[in-house]
């Protein structure tokens, strides 16, 4: 792990990434940076749609980059929203991140303060891939 990404350098990276979103009905803009084992970041934006089921949060574009590029160990992720308050990822989000990085540390930001929390504490009791194998 590259120890010089900071969660405040990872912050910028989301903030950097929240600029691109393309939140034309919502207005809410997000931003998210996903670092990797190896030190790499891969943001990501909201992307909405005008069939709104089709939008995508910025934590899933993020984290469909890295798996796209072969990526598949992270460690933490930022995520910055339009306002100063905390945004944390949405529940969708939270199932996909959880499905392929259940330690994941969450860094929140309302712009004063700065929030670390554990993933699997913002879904405790989740659905697993080892329930699955149940069956």
């Amino acid at each position: 792990m590259n120890l010089k990404i900071t969660n405040e350098l990872l912050i910028q990276s989301a903030k950097k990434y929240q600029n691109n979103s393309t939140a034309k009905y919502s207005h809410f803009k997000v931003g998210a940076a996903l670092l990797d084992n190896n030190g790499q970041i891969y943001g990501g934006c909201n992307v909405e749609s005008s069939s709104y089921g089709l939008t995508i949060c910025a934590e899933r574009v993020a984290l469909t980059k890295a798996i796209s590029e072969g990526i598949k160990n992270f460690n933490k992720i930022a995520i910055v929203g339009p306002n100063n308050d905390f945004c944390p990822p949405c529940g969708a989000c939270r199932q996909l991140l959880y499905d392929y990085a259940p330690d994941l540390e969450i860094i929140l930001t309302n712009n004063n303060e700065m929030k670390s929390i554990k993933l699997s504490d913002l879904l405790p009791f989740a659905f697993e891939e080892k329930k699955l194998k149940n069956l």
